[in-house]
């Protein structure tokens, strides 16, 4: 078996377990005042169940640069097929959705971010004639502030992260429970920038409207949508949530945005050493724990 083949089963069956593993587990998470935090928070407890499949990967990739090419494994095919099967078929749907999100053409959007590399901003000349300068303004800083976190691209690979532990509904629930409050947070990015929390609320109840007046086919088609970009209206249940935010005063922040980039730095810092670590100790003892497993010869 040629050893990168190889290499990608291990990693789908031993990732895929971890996977399916840490998906069940039930992970409630608290509100708070702070909608940044709180965005922060649950975006670490969509991507927690993806870390130790990257660990897995990094150990196993250390392993198979000490394996001759191609590999003889005196296990049957069969076998190696069986196991590798239900994860080899969990990862090509996760796949497949993450493309169609790519290269679908995205429905009737009233106001939207897109562009996973270079987010750019659509916004409906038909509902722009309906609203107020102020509302066009307030719904233009809340997508900016999309843009400039790239909000598409994670909304991109939450959603692969999240089809990945299929068909657990506790992973679509930390999903969800993101997606809202990561419009909160933009909310309250674009209200400290100087924008009235009502007229936002405007801008989304008159998104919700023109939504609501397009045909059934269009309508079928947004709610059916592979989530590859950023709306301004979110998940419709929690518009009620949402308005009522709006309308009440901001709370004092008690961390600044300035302290964001040196904590994704110290994050850095520390997964990528940890990864090449795992990629030497593969490397240095990765034989004789997989030699067993799979039956090789020293």
């Amino acid at each position: 078996m040629e050893r990168e083949t190889l290499l990608t089963m291990l990693v789908m069956i031993f990732g895929g377990c971890a996977l399916q593993a840490l998906a069940c587990w039930p992970d409630p998470l608290s509100s708070t005042a702070d909608a940044v935090a709180l965005e922060r928070a649950a975006w670490l407890r969509v991507c927690l169940p993806a870390l130790p499949m990257l660990l897995i990967a990094a150990w196993l990739a250390g392993w198979a640069l000490t394996q001759p090419d191609p590999v003889r494994v005196p296990l049957d095919p069969l076998v190696v097929v069986a196991l590798w099967l239900p994860f080899g078929l969990l990862f090509l749907r996760a796949l497949l959705r993450a493309l169609w999100a790519l290269l679908r053409e995205p429905p009737e959007c009233a106001v939207a971010t897109v562009g996973l590399m270079a987010p750019q901003i659509v916004f409906s000349p038909f509902l722009a004639r309906q609203l107020d300068e102020p509302v066009i303004r307030a719904a233009l800083a809340h997508e900016r502030a999309h843009g400039r976190h790239r909000d598409p691209l994670r909304i991109w690979l939450a959603q692969l992260i999240t089809d990945l532990q299929w068909p657990w509904p506790q992973a679509r629930r930390r999903l969800h429970v993101w997606l809202e409050a990561l419009e909160w947070a933009r909310d309250e990015e674009a209200r400290r920038q100087g924008v009235e929390g009502s007229d936002l609320a405007a801008a989304v109840l008159a998104s919700v409207r023109f939504l609501g007046a397009l045909s059934v086919p269009q309508r079928a088609a947004l709610s059916g949508t592979q989530v590859a970009h950023a709306r301004l209206i979110g998940d419709g249940q929690a518009l009620r949530r949402r308005i009522a935010r709006l309308l009440t005063p901001l709370h004092a922040r008690q961390q600044t945005e300035g302290r964001r980039a040196p904590a994704l730095l110290v994050q850095a810092a520390v997964w990528i050493p940890l990864l090449l670590a795992l990629l030497w100790l593969g490397i240095l003892y990765g034989a004789p724990v997989m030699r067993p497993l799979l039956g090789l010869t020293a």
